[in-house]
């Protein structure tokens, strides 16, 4: 099922955020831009380095209005006890969904169900909680969380400018493309 254009389905789910365990609903993409990450498991080895990565973009993605959530089919209790026994997860601010359910993992598509475990996915959703951008890596491949400020940028320049587009490699600041005929065949 292709994901992009679609509003996040209903859930709900309890998270660890700053000591605390709260609860998660679709409706806190809303008003917004989130990034969504899914990973497969607490105390694994590619795992906590990805997350890390993310916290060292938190705070840029902040200035630019994005909530990061990760997700994965761990519990907030698991989310918690790796939190306080990590040096790298403790230094995570942002919140960490616990999807024992699989409902999460199944609604953006990235669970392997025979594994019971969430495949790496990352997605961009828009202040309406309309999935922009989908990116899915095989197990063994970390993500680069710089990417996603740039993509974040391409994603709030298209929303804020109907009828342009952001080419390949585009950087805040660069030229955008407004598709015309004019344009067929001329790029």
């Amino acid at each position: 099922m292709a994901l992009i254009g679609k509003e996040v389905a209903p859930f709900s789910a309890m998270a660890f955020h700053k000591g605390e365990f709260i609860n998660v609903t679709e409706a806190n993409f809303k008003g917004q831009w989130s990034v969504v990450c899914f990973y497969p498991a607490d105390f694994t080895f590619v795992c906590p380095t990805e997350l890390e990565d993310l916290q060292n973009q938190y705070a840029t993605l902040k200035e630019l209005g994005v909530e990061v959530y990760s997700v994965s089919t761990d519990t907030h209790f698991t989310h918690k006890a790796w939190h306080d026994t990590s040096e790298t997860i403790g230094k995570i601010e942002y919140i960490m969904i616990g999807d024992p359910s699989h409902v999460i993992s199944r609604n953006f598509d990235v669970l392997n169900e025979e594994d019971g475990l969430a495949e790496r996915g990352t997605f961009i959703i828009d202040p309406d909680g309309v999935i922009q951008t989908v990116e899915i890596n095989a197990g063994g491949i970390g993500r680069d969380a710089s990417t996603l400020v740039n993509k974040i940028k391409a994603a709030q320049y298209v929303r804020n400018n109907p009828g342009e587009v952001c080419p390949a490699k585009w950087q805040e600041g660069g030229a955008t493309l407004k598709p015309s005929l004019d344009l067929v065949g001329k790029i």
